[in-house]
């Protein structure tokens, strides 16, 4: 099995295909907006908002890891993993650990003080992995967007 890589342009098809599974597995299937042109775009322009790790398997992308910089008030600069994604077939092969070993690896590299992200109350399999690598999944925490319309919304009422 090869080791992980970080993404390429080229590559963004099957990041959004892996992208749109997980949709599926979060009972989500019709949320994802970001199109290929989105990433290409967001990930590979003069200023990068992102950075993707891709694993692949017999030459196919079978799980990624995309993360962000954040800034904490409390401990200064962080990196957000947005989503660490390995598609339903290579489950169990190790993948996970590969992908969260390069973004700690990372995280280790740039200096940040923490690696952050969420995990579903329901996905028990996904919290048994992350404690096992010695992460603080924080139960009492809630997690809080305000959507597009939302913003909107909010906006309005001003």
């Amino acid at each position: 099995m090869n080791q992980p890589r970080l993404a390429l342009r080229q590559d963004m098809p099957r990041v959004l295909e892996l992208i749109q599974e997980l949709a599926i597995f979060e009972k989500e299937s019709d949320a994802v907006e970001v199109s290929v042109s989105d990433l290409e775009k967001d990930g590979f322009g003069t200023h990068p908002k992102f950075i993707c790790f891709v694993l692949e398997v017999e030459n196919t992308i079978e799980g990624i890891a995309l993360v962000y910089p954040r800034y904490s008030t409390w401990k200064g600069e962080v990196l957000h993993l947005e989503d660490l994604i390995v598609s339903e077939k290579c489950r169990g092969k190790g993948l996970g650990t590969q992908l969260l070993d390069a973004v700690v690896k990372h995280a280790k590299q740039i200096g940040v003080k923490r690696v952050s992200w969420e995990v579903l109350d329901w996905n028990d399999p996904a919290i048994e992995f992350y404690e096992s690598k010695g992460a603080n999944v924080m139960r009492d925490w809630n997690v809080v967007h305000l959507d597009e319309n939302g913003i909107t919304n909010y906006l309005n009422q001003l």
